[in-house]
């Protein structure tokens, strides 16, 4: 427990489960939006996924996460042929 505290003194602090499950969850789904994009030839569902995939990197606010790979989400479902 002693690392944990001075983790938090540097700054660090571990993301909570809401975070880590939004992650994992656009993570797959961006991976599956990223194979259609593949398959059909369609560049904005190709680039959705690597969207989907890489923004929870940049971004530290577990609401902002959940609000953007909800409209990324939204976005490539009206792609979706």
């Amino acid at each position: 427990m002693n690392d944990l505290s001075s983790l938090g003194a540097l700054g660090l602090e571990l993301p909570s489960p809401a975070y880590l499950s939004g992650s994992i969850l656009f993570g797959i789904i961006g991976y599956v939006v990223f194979r259609r994009g593949r398959k059909t030839s369609t560049p904005e569902l190709t680039w959705t996924g690597v969207a989907l995939m890489l923004y929870p990197y940049l971004v530290s606010q577990t609401w902002l996460l959940w609000l953007l790979g909800a409209a990324m989400c939204g976005w490539a479902y009206t792609r979706w042929e």
